[in-house]
């Protein structure tokens, strides 16, 4: 899977409903060429950078398989939808269906990049942060651990379907946990999702039923602390 441009991953958290800055993912997002608006491609499914069994026994392939390919291509679906309905609205200058599209391109939007982001910073093999990252959270959660803890206790008790994400708040220079509903609600404009947690119930049902608890704790089994750590790198600059 190969990774977008910093110019690319700007273009697609900064037009996104997540308002991030780059962070370097994986076909995300689309490409426009210098003939104007229409010629903006829609977005693409990613393709998983490992198969989906890989992650085995800590997530089971079927549910990757179903997350990625049923739930992760709806949310692809729904946003070039949308896009077309607001395009459609603008060339009739017909805009009472604003409030509904707003609110499909949100969910639709941050689904599909939190859905990308999800997928990427899983991995078969976990080694853990390095360089600036472990440093920064040293300093600012005391210990990987303890960061672990938080992150776990912010998607386990999110309200319903939602994510528990680290993020990069540029302002500042920090790091973040934040406990995001659905796709869209209590984000931070600004800052950069890092690592995301899915704690829909999608992610885990099939392996973990009502037990998000045990999905939380072997999930950091499988996380890929090398992208995190690129994520980390690039969203500084």
């Amino acid at each position: 899977m190969e990774n977008l441009s910093r110019r690319g991953w700007l273009r697609l958290f900064g037009a996104s409903a997540m308002g991030a800055t780059a962070l370097g993912l994986a076909g995300g997002g689309h490409s426009k060429s210098s003939a104007g608006p229409s010629a903006i491609k829609p977005y693409e499914l990613p393709a998983l950078p490992y198969p989906p069994d890989a992650l085995e026994p800590h997530l089971d392939g079927r549910t990757i398989s179903i997350h990625h390919d049923k739930h992760h291509a709806g949310y692809v679906k729904g946003l070039n939808t949308t896009l077309e309905k607001l395009e459609e609205a603008r060339a009739k200058n017909e805009f009472s269906a604003i409030q509904a599209l707003s609110r499909a391109l949100a969910f639709h939007g941050s689904g599909h990049v939190l859905h990308t982001l999800y997928f990427a910073n899983l991995a078969p093999k976990s080694a853990g942060p390095k360089g600036a990252l472990a440093e920064a959270i040293k300093a600012q959660f005391g210990s990987q651990e303890t960061l672990q803890a938080q992150l776990t206790e912010a998607s386990n008790t999110t309200a319903g379907s939602g994510w528990g994400v680290l993020a990069y708040e540029p302002f500042a220079g920090r790091l973040l946990v934040l406990q995001i509903e659905k796709h869209e609600n209590q984000i931070l404009a600004g800052a950069a999702p890092l690592l995301a947690i899915d704690v829909w119930e999608h992610a885990y049902y099939l392996k973990y039923q009502n037990l998000r608890a045990d999905y939380l704790k072997a999930i950091w089994n499988v996380i890929n602390w090398e992208e995190v750590n690129r994520r980390f790198d690039q969203a500084r600059k």
